[in-house]
């Protein structure tokens, strides 16, 4: 019977998404791994591959429809000697009603890890071989690659046993991963929904009488995302706030020091050592670096940093992954890829995915100071004001200085007030004295 290519979920946030455009039309052979579409999410417009080999046997959704929920059939595939004849009267209902469903997965990333949302009902074996060639996804054999891990060895998860990343990373620790007919373990807040319409983002519709002219500029997904996601997280996170101002003559100082003896190609901004300082900070005070859920608080090891990046259309928060292992040369490279990957619609779902701290910066647009909304799961993230000069007082006498004031907006259900300000005070140490951030 037909195999079922359904549209898949590219983030945790993502409930529905625009098929921008078909790379394949009917008819056209496909092989593992070809790109069939591309598809808008909340997050940026994303290359989506096939997992199985065959016939594109007929296309249900055409390129260009928006608000097409996870999970539901965009097109049907002909598996080896199958003909257009098994296409008459073909499910193409969702997984939940039966049927053989395989879901496209996102380019150069495995969207079934640890959040699927279109199991298979396959039978097959753990491990699926065509001939001598283990099944895997693209992703799964640069990983295997990289690790040293031999594919041969490996048992797939996936549709049909084939191997996925997590099957590479649990070979790596030695845990057995879900399979992908058994419904997948979810985090705290990170469950997708069934296929449905998205809910609208807050239903506001204003009186708009008495308006002058104006242009209607649709909605894309992305902008419906972040008004559903902001207003959820100030209706339901009780947010407080902490301020405090940073004198960076010294980082400045250090930042031209180390800028003129970097690499070539090497630039480090204050972004960077914000970052840098943010990180540190986290692993003096671990309870600042804590997820709030209804079970348990969940304390983070590891300083994910979130970074906001303005981008056409709205932002987006590409992370940082271990920022407090890394030194300020490799977060600042790391950062501006990021940035540019941004920008151009291009970063993959690992690359956004996660984070476990904000932060976000206006100071190169002038802003002194202002309150951002923190970005859920995630218990805190730091807004940062431009550095401008003011009076001060040093040793009881009057004085000029750079300052930056900084304010951190904190979940008080899993982040308390002497919390919040022991993160600052650490987080105000390192920027003053900044050649501790490089200790």
């Amino acid at each position: 019977m037909p195999v079922k290519i359904l549209m898949p979920a590219l983030s945790p946030t993502m409930t529905e998404g625009t098929l921008a455009k078909w790379l394949v039309k009917e008819g056209d052979t496909v092989e593992s791994g070809d790109v069939l579409a591309e598809i808008e999410t909340d997050k940026a417009t994303m290359e989506v591959e096939a997992v199985e080999e065959g016939k594109i046997g007929k296309i249900l959704v055409e390129a260009g429809t928006e608000g097409v929920a996870v999970n539901a059939v965009i097109a049907l595939l002909l598996e080896e000697d199958e003909d257009a004849s098994a296409l008459e009267g073909a499910d193409t209902s969702g997984p939940n009603v039966g049927g053989d469903a395989k879901s496209s997965t996102p380019k150069e990333d495995e969207k079934t890890e640890s959040k699927d949302v279109a199991p298979a009902t396959s039978s097959a074996p753990t491990t699926s071989k065509d001939g001598d060639r283990v099944k895997a996804s693209p992703l799964a054999r640069r990983i295997a690659s990289q690790e040293g891990v031999e594919l041969s060895g490996v048992d797939g998860s996936g549709p049909r046993g084939r191997i996925v990343k997590r099957d590479i990373e649990a070979a790596l620790t030695n845990k057995p991963a879900a399979k992908a007919d058994a419904p997948a373990a979810t985090k705290a807040d990170a469950t997708i929904a069934p296929a449905a319409k998205a809910p609208a983002a807050s239903g506001w519709n204003p009186d708009l009488t008495g308006l002058p002219e104006y242009e209607e500029i649709p909605n894309t997904s992305m902008r419906k995302i972040i008004a559903r996601r902001l207003t959820e997280s100030k209706q339901q996170v009780p947010h407080f706030y902490l301020t405090i101002d940073c004198q960076i003559d010294n980082l400045l100082s250090v930042r031209k020091q180390l800028n003129e003896k970097a690499a070539e190609g090497v630039k480090v901004s204050v972004n960077d050592m914000v970052i840098r300082a943010s990180s540190i900070a986290l692993k003096r005070v671990p309870a600042a670096n804590a997820i709030w859920t209804d079970a348990a608080i969940l304390q983070c090891k590891q300083q994910d940093i979130s970074v906001a990046v303005a981008i056409d259309g709205g932002l987006i928060t590409p992370v940082i992954r271990n920022a407090g292992g890394k030194g300020l040369a490799e977060i600042s490279t790391e950062m501006k890829a990021l940035a540019a990957k941004a920008r151009d619609g291009k970063l993959q779902p690992q690359e956004f995915q996660g984070g476990t701290f904000s932060v976000s910066n206006l100071g190169m647009f002038g802003i002194k100071d202002f309150a951002a909304i923190i970005n859920p799961p995630q218990g805190c993230i730091l807004a940062v004001g431009a550095g401008e000069q003011r009076p001060v007082v040093k040793d009881g006498a009057l004085a000029i200085a750079t300052v930056m004031s900084c304010t951190l907006s904190v979940d008080h259900r899993v982040v308390d007030g002497a919390i919040g300000a022991q993160f600052m005070a650490e987080f105000k140490k390192l920027i003053e004295d900044p050649i501790s951030m490089l200790l």
